[in-house]
């Protein structure tokens, strides 16, 4: 989304990259089985903000603006769960996501009570202490690397005296792990590409994502004719909304 402007927030498409940290996250988005899934995502830094998104996402948008206009073959290549743009200020979490090929801005207070552990451990390289905290529905644990002064982490965690390189919570269903950390200089002209992105409150995104069901229903139903076939997509939308287990499970 963004090249930092506090009086505009995180509205921008560019964003000024001077570091990259890389994570791998193992995930389980269903409670109705072990099945687990993997995927990667990018943590952009500079001084005084972050930005994150799924790296194939990032692929899929550099295609989009390199391009102007990429196939939807070519798209769906680069397909994931995580469609969500994550800009981070000391102050503020700024986020666009996705319900139904809409797109919708948000912003949420950037404050997390972390409680330092007297633990360390090697992650990825780097020697890291443990920080714990209780956030959108979820006791956390992170591991922060003090090797990396940078008060970042990926999705919306931070604000820890150094780079978080671990995090998941304590049923391990989200764990996001650090594999590579480099420096670079330049701007990513395809930040954010989401175009005429409604602003909400995270209260009223949060009733919108409750809600995409029947949204999604009424997008099939304009091109399915078969009543069976739209009954039978029904069944399996709702079996798999029961059993969904999102990263938050409380918005705050």
């Amino acid at each position: 989304m963004f090249l930092l402007m506090i009086t505009s927030g995180f509205s921008q498409k560019k964003f000024d990259v001077d570091y990259e940290a890389d994570y791998k996250l193992d995930y389980k988005l269903s409670n109705a089985s072990n099945y687990r899934k993997e995927t990667t995502f990018a943590l952009l830094i500079n001084e005084r903000s972050s930005f994150f998104k799924d790296l194939h996402k990032y692929i899929a948008d550099s295609l989009e603006v390199e391009k102007a206009n990429i196939s939807l073959e070519e798209s769906m290549k680069y397909n994931t769960d995580f469609r969500d743009y994550i800009g981070t200020t000391s102050a503020k979490i700024y986020v666009t996501a996705e319900v139904n090929y809409i797109a919708f801005e948000y912003q949420e207070i950037n404050k997390t009570d972390w409680k330092i552990k007297n633990e360390f451990k090697i992650v990825s390289g780097y020697k890291c202490q443990k920080a714990e905290t209780t956030k959108y529905g979820r006791t956390w644990i992170a591991w922060f690397t003090t090797d990396i002064p940078f008060q970042f982490g990926p999705y919306k965690f931070n604000s820890l005296p150094g780079l978080i390189a671990e995090v998941y919570d304590t049923k391990d269903d989200y764990h996001y792990t650090l594999y590579a950390f480099r420096k670079r200089k330049y701007t990513c002209k395809s930040a954010n590409v989401a175009k005429n992105a409604k602003k909400i409150t995270k209260e009223k995104f949060n009733e919108v994502f409750k809600n995409r069901l029947a949204g999604r229903m009424k997008l099939h139903e304009q091109y399915l004719e078969n009543k069976e076939d739209i009954e039978q997509l029904r069944r399996n939308a709702i079996a798999a909304e029961k059993t969904y287990n999102p990263i938050e499970l409380n918005i705050y």
